[in-house]
């Protein structure tokens, strides 16, 4: 039967995408040229023209978007409408927390909830000094941190509920667990990925695209393998130190307006490291995205 109403979409192929329908039926669309490209998440109109097969004729406005900077400085829209963005990391490999604090900045800048989760608990994350301190510290910044092991399933349940009935993604360094976490949050994944393989038309593999599950517990969780590598070179000055929340009190409050919080005298953020208001790693974490954004 032929139909029109508003659908999701699941994974996109460039002009092609799958959309999700409310009563679960995956349809292969094709997007216009003056619709522009859907992406991962995307809640659209659609017009059906067969039972397998339609057309994206609107892509509804997006909440936010999750994008990806080449090193050319072009940017590229990899998932829309993301309500938690969660950095997972884990004992081992070594934790690269400036790649968390790259993610808690984008999540701040695109207006999204962030949380840490750290997997593998199983090693007894006691055991790393360092680790418990940053996971310490992410959650006097409020930020919501989560203990989990993909390996026995504790602390998933948690997880789930901190997604609650939003759409999620875990990011993170390879060798964390995210796919892992991903098998126990989405159990029937490997019946999802088939089933998206059939509806593509092609038998296309959707294991390196970014795709998007429906979680038993009423949710939505987005796997995205292309942001593993994340530049923030789109952001301004005044957008990254905004995404460290504890910068902000003092934003605004140097003596002189272009303040960077280096060497400038009257720093009102460089007082607050000094009072013990702001971690020291923090500003320094901002100074090295700053540098990397701005070719210093």
């Amino acid at each position: 039967m032929k139909r029109q109403g508003q659908g999701r979409v699941v994974v996109g192929y460039g002009a092609e995408s799958i959309i999700e329908l409310e009563d679960g039926t995956l349809l292969r669309c094709k997007t216009r040229r003056r619709t522009g490209r859907a992406v991962c998440g995307d809640h659209v109109h659609f017009r059906q023209s067969t039972p397998q097969e339609g057309v994206i004729e609107q892509i509804l406005p997006r909440r936010n978007q999750l994008s990806r900077t080449n090193y050319r400085g072009q940017e590229r829209v990899l998932a829309a409408n993301i309500d938690l963005l969660a950095p997972v990391i884990a004992p081992e490999p070594e934790p690269d927390f400036m790649l968390v604090d790259r993610y808690l900045v984008l999540a701040e800048h695109i207006g999204a909830q962030a949380a840490v989760v750290c997997n593998k608990a199983d090693f007894t994350v006691t055991g790393y000094p360092d680790l418990r301190e940053r996971m310490d510290l992410y959650r006097m910044l409020d930020y919501p941190t989560i203990e989990t092991s993909a390996a026995t399933g504790s602390g998933v349940e948690a997880l789930a509920a901190v997604i609650g009935t939003g759409t999620g993604i875990l990011v993170g360094q390879s060798g964390v667990g995210k796919s892992s976490l991903i098998n126990r949050l989405v159990p029937d994944r490997h019946a999802r990925t088939q089933a998206l393989s059939h509806a593509s038309g092609q038998g296309r593999h959707t294991t390196t695209e970014t795709t998007l599950y429906r979680l038993p517990t009423g949710g939505s969780l987005i796997d995205s393998p292309g942001i593993r590598i994340l530049r923030l070179a789109h952001l301004s000055t005044d957008e990254l130190a905004h995404g460290f929340r504890e910068l902000r009190p003092w934003l605004g409050q140097c003596q002189f307006r272009d303040c960077v919080h280096r060497e400038e005298p009257e720093c009102a953020v460089r007082a607050a490291v000094k009072r013990g208001d702001i971690a020291p790693y923090r500003l320094a974490a901002f100074h090295r995205l700053l540098d990397e954004t701005r070719g210093g």
